[in-house]
């Protein structure tokens, strides 16, 4: 059954904390409650791995292309879902990431980062997301002459606007990308640095990862880490379990994103089990960019069953056509994860987020209570 408190207390010693704890609150018991689309959009989610040049609507990229007079590949919403392949089958990771070209056409001003920031705030909170942790790098909306500084203003100004609106909680992550020089991501890490407890939380290593090794790129995150802030890196999607080594032992990365291809070396993925490492899963988007050859053959089951911490998130709402309620569905349907384990992995995400520990324990308790409240209430319901 998932347990909503913070069950890896284990002090300098190696011993067990616990003993300086009360005893944790009991665990969960599980109505018999069908899962169902309707009980997944209701139940308290986070979205950990969510980039927000992949997650815009397609009405705004055409509204703003209108206003900027930025020719886009399509003029209407079906030609445009078409053109950056949205939901569909791709035939790589690097033919996935041209769709960001279209979308980053059109976030080069601070309303339009405002806006896309704001939308997605509210999108997510529309489903019971009830923290996002947002991700994006600034140096891919400087097309137009804006500052790091004024990229950075207007996407945290969009969020905390739909934090006053929806009280969505929220973190944003600057991503360092793996073609790019790593001066660029040093310079990136100062800016993450400078903005930190003001809105960002973490650090990112993004973009294609064949032929771009994460270890190019260590003096940004050492400057990350001196810091004291967290940080997780894109590995294990496009290139083998060695990528995730190196974001682990060259970058020091708190969590993985994606991580699907940690299961071909046993003792890597023992050390991330051993270590409580969370792996930020996105299901359809793994399938998207062929990390998978289909949903069955995702690791994603077996990660849990081994005991691994695993979350389930977006990766691109836009791009791969997708929400937090339907991952859980697919995850439910297509893997054979139950209730109780689509409930223990949304109270992971909760564990998994980049927030203060007394933040995120009564986070934990809010999340506690609904979840039980929520699957009563469904009980009741199917009981009539």
């Amino acid at each position: 059954m998932p347990s909503f408190h913070d069950d890896e207390g284990i002090n300098d010693d190696g011993i067990s904390s616990t003993a300086w704890h009360p005893p944790p609150p009991p665990t969960l018991q599980l109505p018999k409650v069908e899962v169902t689309e309707a009980l997944l959009h209701a139940l308290p989610k986070t979205d950990l791995h969510c980039h927000l040049d992949g997650s815009m609507r397609l009405s705004t990229i055409l509204a703003l292309a209108d206003k900027q007079g930025v020719k886009l590949p399509a003029g209407d919403e079906a030609g445009l879902a078409k053109a950056i392949h949205r939901g569909e089958i791709c035939e790589s990771l690097e033919d996935y990431l041209v769709a960001f070209d279209v979308t980053c056409s059109v976030l080069q001003t601070e309303e339009a980062l405002y806006r896309a920031a704001y939308e997605l705030g509210v999108d997510a909170a529309a489903e019971n997301v009830r923290y996002l942790e947002v991700r994006y790098s600034p140096v891919l909306h400087q097309a137009r002459g804006l500052k790091l500084t004024q990229i950075v203003d207007a996407v945290l100004e969009g969020l905390r606007t739909a934090k006053r609106e929806t009280r969505i909680k929220y973190g944003v992550l600057l991503c360092g990308i793996r073609h790019m020089s790593p001066e660029s991501s040093l310079r990136l890490a100062e800016l993450c640095v400078a903005y930190k407890n003001r809105g960002v939380v973490g650090f990112d290593l993004a973009g294609a990862e064949a032929n771009f090794p994460a270890k190019e790129h260590r003096e940004a995150f050492q400057l990350i880490l001196k810091n004291n802030v967290n940080c997780t890196a894109h590995a294990g999607e496009a290139y083998g379990p060695e990528s995730i080594s190196q974001a682990l032992h060259n970058l020091g990365a708190h969590r993985i994103g994606h991580g699907v291809r940690l299961r071909e070396d046993g003792d890597l993925l023992n050390y991330v089990n051993d270590h409580r490492i969370p792996l930020e899963c996105c299901p359809s988007s793994n399938l998207q960019t062929r990390a998978v050859p289909s949903m069955k053959a995702h690791p994603l089951k077996f990660y849990l069953d081994y005991g691994l911490r695993v979350t389930i998130n977006t990766d691109n709402r836009l791009i791969t056509d997708t929400t937090c309620t339907r991952e859980y569905l697919v995850a439910h349907r297509e893997l054979g994860l139950s209730l109780e384990d689509l409930t223990t992995i949304m109270v992971s995400g909760f564990k998994s987020a980049f927030l203060p520990f007394r933040e995120k324990q009564d986070l934990l308790k809010q999340v506690n209570a609904e979840i039980e409240s929520t699957l009563r209430d469904f009980e009741r319901k199917a009981a009539k």
